[in-house]
């Protein structure tokens, strides 16, 4: 099978597509593994994420949350809703803003992430254990680069 396209958009935007589609792939992949590593403890991408923020940034109100985790307001309210129904956190009112609720991680939440973090973290480091430090580094540069471009 040829894999060269028959249609080129130029060199340069070529190989911009290609690179495009190379972190889509590489994203989709460590994604994948990890969906099945919080399900596997009975968590959705998007509750692990929720209470990732609190367990490493502490109370913060449903905003802040939402921005931090690139959510939508919809969905995290569900999120929240669910979390808060297997007292995974908390909420309580604002103090500066009555209409607004702050989340807090309960103990239940806390030794939740403590005994699944590790191993997260143990994940990504061995998606990544394939660079050298210096690739690594230059991987994270590039694509910070990107980002804020």
């Amino acid at each position: 099978m040829n894999k060269k396209s028959l249609i080129s958009y130029g060199e340069r935007t070529d190989k911009a597509m290609k690179t495009w589609v190379q972190v889509s792939k590489t994203y989709n992949r460590f994604f994948s593994e990890e969906l099945k590593y919080f399900l596997n403890h009975e968590l959705t991408f998007n509750q692990f994420k929720v209470l990732e923020v609190l367990y490493h940034r502490g109370n913060l109100n449903i905003g802040d949350i939402t921005k931090l985790i690139l959510s939508t307001p919809g969905n995290i309210t569900v999120v929240i809703k669910n979390l808060k129904r297997d007292d995974w956190i908390t909420s309580i009112s604002d103090p500066k803003d009555k209409r607004a609720n702050i989340l807090s991680i309960t103990q239940k939440g806390k030794d939740k992430m403590s005994s699944l973090f590790p191993q997260h973290a143990q994940n990504i480091h061995d998606y990544m254990n394939i660079l050298d430090d210096e690739e690594l580094n230059t991987l994270y540069t590039l694509l910070r680069k990107v980002y804020k471009a």
